[in-house]
């Protein structure tokens, strides 16, 4: 799949958190933008070594040509999106081997981690799911390669609301492939992934799109980036990004 092109963002963005997130995005892309120098001991820049492969080990194949250098790499990006406490910056930290975090701390901007592969480079950038911020959810969807879309699968008093903002972002880019990460499947009273499936209207959704639906139980406790949801993710991912 080859990169998306990325065009200047238009963001009719008001008030100060409008303006303290269009500085973030900023700031966030001038970072992965920049040139830094690549420590063999790290998977992405500050974190600490990898624990998820870069591709299956079925599919390594003897190298017969030098490794592309880091400043060589494309880049690819996967937006992380879903309601506030459904699991998005857990999953980020577990990407990144970072320590769990103490309670819950909701994203009030922006979060965002660089995971390089053999081939090429991959940027997630976490967007706060609060209802102040959904509304810029849009904006960004037309500038990524992949989006992600986690829900909390034991939150059945919002799950409508998941479901409403999911078709809004389905509707603003119809050729964007869609990863929903069915998240908390370990906690009692959780939905089942057919449950979810019928619940969010994954099934009406036009069969030339790429839509998955995945579950998972990532967790802020002990936080573990060979959980199998998480190994699968990332590996879906890599998939749809190549």
């Amino acid at each position: 799949m080859a990169p998306r092109p990325l065009g200047p963002l238009v963001l009719a963005l008001g008030g100060a958190t409008a303006v303290l997130g269009s500085v973030l995005f900023f700031l966030w892309k001038v970072y992965c933008g920049r040139e830094r120098r690549w420590d063999s001991s790290e998977a992405w820049w500050g974190a600490e070594p990898a624990r998820l492969l870069d591709w299956a080990p079925e599919e390594e194949e003897e190298e017969t040509e030098e490794e592309p250098s880091l400043e060589q790499l494309e880049q690819r990006e996967v937006l992380v999106l879903g309601l506030d406490g459904s699991g998005k910056t857990t999953f980020l930290r577990v990407l990144s081997g970072k320590p769990p975090l103490d309670g819950h701390v909701p994203t009030w901007g922006f979060n965002s981690v660089r995971l390089p592969t053999r081939n090429f480079e991959v940027d997630l950038l976490e967007i706060g799911g609060s209802q102040n911020l959904r509304f810029y959810w849009k904006e960004f969807v037309n500038e990524v390669d992949v989006l992600v879309f986690m829900v909390d699968s034991a939150d059945r008093l919002r799950l409508h609301w998941a479901r409403q903002e999911l078709h809004r972002l389905l509707d603003k880019d119809p050729d964007l492939p869609v990863i929903v990460v069915a998240n908390k499947q370990d906690l009692s009273g959780a939905m089942s992934v057919l449950e979810l499936q019928r619940e969010l209207g994954l099934q009406a959704i036009n069969n030339h799109r790429e839509v998955f639906l995945l579950a998972a139980s990532i967790s802020p406790e002990g936080s573990n980036s060979n959980e199998p949801g998480t190994v699968q993710i990332w590996k879906l991912l890599l998939q749809l990004l190549s």
